[in-house]
C-alpha cells in the first residue's frame, strides 16, 4: 500500500473511531481535526514491520507552534494490511484517545482521574486497558486490583523531566518464560520503568496474553483545557464486564480485544 493509500485509511479509521467517542473529526490535508483546536496527525511507523503499525499524534491546540502533541504507536493484526490499519487505531482509540477526550470533557466518562502521592504534582488519567489473549481475565483481574503505576513511580519521577501532559504507555504480558514488559515515556522506552515493570508478580500463564494500557500525566488537574466550543457531546464507552473480583483503582477499566496488538 502506497504512502498516500494508508493515509487515507487511517484517516477514515480515525473518523469512525473518534465518532465511537461521540467526537466529529474530520480529514483536512495531513491530519483529521476534531472540535476546537483538536486534531490528530498520522506519520509514517519506521522499520520493515511498518504494515499494521500506526503513528498517531493528539493535536491539543492546532496551529500553536508550541502547542502539546500526544504521540501514541499502535499495531493491528489482521489478513489485509487495512485490516491490520484498522485494528491498530482501534487499539489505539481504546486505550489513548479515550484519555484525550476525558482530558477535555473532565466527567469521567472515558478514564479514570487520580492523584496519586507517589508522583506530586501530577495528575493521572487512564483509559481503558486492552487485555487480549488466552485467558486474558486473570490479567485483566490482577490489573484491576493492584497500583501498577504507583509500584513504577519510583523509576518514572527521573523521566518526568518537562512540562505536561506527559503520556505513558504500557506493554505486558507473553507468557510464562517468554514475557514481555515494556514501558514508554513520552514516546520513548524506558528502561528503568519497563525493567520495574518487569519484575511485578502479574500472571504469567501457559499460553499468550496480553495488556496495553495508556496514562496521561497533566501537571494540575486544574489547568486541563476545557472542552472545546462546538464539542459534541461524549458518549459513555461500553466495557465488558470485569473478572469476578470487584475492580479497584486507576486500573480499573480493562477491555477485551482479540484482534488488536501494541
Amino acid at each position: 500500500m502506497r504512502p498516500q493509500e494508508r493515509l487515507a485509511v487511517i484517516q477514515r479509521c480515525v473518523v469512525r473511531e473518534m465518532a465511537r467517542l461521540g467526537q466529529e473529526f474530520h480529514p483536512d490535508g495531513e491530519v483529521v481535526r476534531g472540535p476546537g483546536t483538536t486534531a490528530v496527525a498520522v506519520r509514517e511507523h519506521p522499520g520493515d514491520d511498518g504494515a499494521g503499525h500506526v503513528d498517531l499524534g493528539f493535536v491539543l491546540r492546532l496551529g500553536r507552534a508550541d502547542a502539546p502533541v500526544v504521540w501514541d504507536c499502535a499495531a493491528g493484526l489482521g489478513k489485509t494490511e487495512e485490516e491490520k490499519l484498522a485494528n491498530a487505531v482501534k487499539m489505539w482509540a481504546t486505550t489513548t484517545a479515550s484519555v484525550l477526550v476525558e482530558l477535555a470533557d473532565g466527567r469521567g466518562v472515558h478514564a479514570d482521574h487520580e492523584d496519586l502521592p507517589e508522583l506530586p504534582g501530577w495528575h493521572a488519567l487512564q483509559g481503558p486497558a486492552a487485555v487480549f489473549g488466552f485467558g486474558n481475565e486473570h490479567l485483566a483481574a490482577w490489573l484491576a486490583e493492584h497500583r501498577v503505576l504507583s509500584a513504577l513511580a519510583p523509576a518514572l519521577r527521573p523521566e518526568l523531566t518537562g512540562p505536561g501532559p506527559v503520556g505513558v504507555k504500557l506493554f505486558l504480558g507473553g507468557k510464562a518464560g517468554d514475557d514481555v514488559a515494556e514501558v514508554r515515556v513520552g514516546g520513548e522506552v524506558s528502561e528503568a520503568a519497563s525493567a520495574a515493570l518487569r519484575a511485578l508478580d502479574w500472571p504469567r500463564g501457559e499460553r499468550l496474553c496480553w495488556a496495553r494500557l495508556f496514562v496521561l500525566l497533566t501537571e494540575d488537574r486544574a489547568a486541563s483545557p476545557a472542552a472545546p466550543t462546538g464539542a459534541s457531546a461524549p458518549v459513555p464507552m461500553r466495557s465488558p464486564a470485569p473478572a469476578a473480583a470487584r475492580p479497584r483503582g486507576l486500573f480499573a477499566r480493562w477491555r477485551e480485544a482479540r484482534r488488536a496488538g501494541r
